[in-house]
């Protein structure tokens, strides 16, 4: 059975004008039969909320052997240093390479059974989600749906590079999940 466990919660502060104060990424772990996988590091501000979760989870972040980007932006990528051990994947199209990190073409990559990275670019080319079949259909979504507000409404992210692909991607989440994980934010059902 898959488990997906929160690292840490992530946030976006915005001033009046809409310019960004602070961002942090939120960060999950999924543990599968054969593999301990991190998607999205975060910032350095989180590190010692991630780390307070792996004790209380007994885990080790030197265990983990997988680590997935949603993509290449600082508050999303800043521990990945935390991670040596792990091979780190991200998809094509970044404008920022990350060194030693395997870089996906398809639309759709199984990192293992029940875990997939899919394409699901807007806020930038190579944005992608990881879509988890563990007891419901979760999407750890990154910026795909940074806020829940941006899938209950149906609006691209306020950053974006395509806002009408953007608006693709959030229908490509909303087709498959049960659970979305935006990537600043609580988890949140699909359906009320």
């Amino acid at each position: 059975m898959i488990q997906l466990d929160i690292l840490a919660v992530g946030n976006l502060e915005r001033d009046e004008e809409g310019k960004i104060l602070e961002a942090n990424s939120t960060s999950v772990l999924i543990r599968t039969p054969d593999r301990l996988i991190v998607v999205d590091p975060s910032t350095k501000y989180m590190k010692p909320m991630v780390k307070t979760s792996f004790k209380q989870i007994g885990v080790f972040p030197k265990d983990v052997d997988t680590v997935i980007l949603t993509h290449s932006h600082r508050d999303h990528v800043e521990n990945l240093g935390f991670y040596k051990n792990a091979k780190v994947y991200i998809h094509s199209g970044a404008s920022e390479e990350i060194p030693g990190a395997t870089v996906i073409d398809e639309e759709e990559f199984r990192i293992c059974e029940g875990v997939t990275m899919v394409h699901t670019p807007g806020h930038c080319p190579e944005e992608c989600s990881v879509f988890v079949e563990a007891d419901r259909r979760y999407v750890i979504a990154g910026d795909t749906i940074p806020l829940e507000d941006n899938f209950r409404k149906n609006v691209p992210p306020a950053l974006n590079s395509d806002p009408d692909l953007a608006l693709e991607s959030i229908k490509r989440v909303r087709k498959y999940a049960d659970v979305v994980i935006p990537g600043h934010g609580f988890p949140f059902m699909a359906e009320w």
